[in-house]
């Protein structure tokens, strides 16, 4: 059975024409995107911690500069003395 025939046993093309199906398929990309641009932030902060580290900050002050957790940048720094 080919795809179309499917889609088509399940109305699957009309319901992709309907305006409900277009808001929330363009809903669902723009969560997506946003939640991307959410974790590459987060994954920069988190690279950035063992440079602050560095620099002579504390766990805590980087925490609250960086507005992540303590338990967050622990972790972090961890990640990097097993990395090394």
């Amino acid at each position: 059975m080919s795809r179309e025939e499917i889609e088509a046993m399940f109305g699957l093309s009309e319901l992709k024409q309907t305006r409900f199906y277009q808001e929330a398929f363009e809903e669902g990309k723009q969560e997506g995107k946003q939640e991307g641009k959410q974790e590459g932030r987060l994954e920069a902060q988190l690279e950035a911690v063992p440079r602050l580290l560095a620099l002579g900050l504390t766990v805590e002050q980087i925490a609250q500069a960086l507005g992540l957790s303590v338990q967050e940048v622990q972790k972090a720094a961890q990640q990097q003395l097993s990395n090394e």
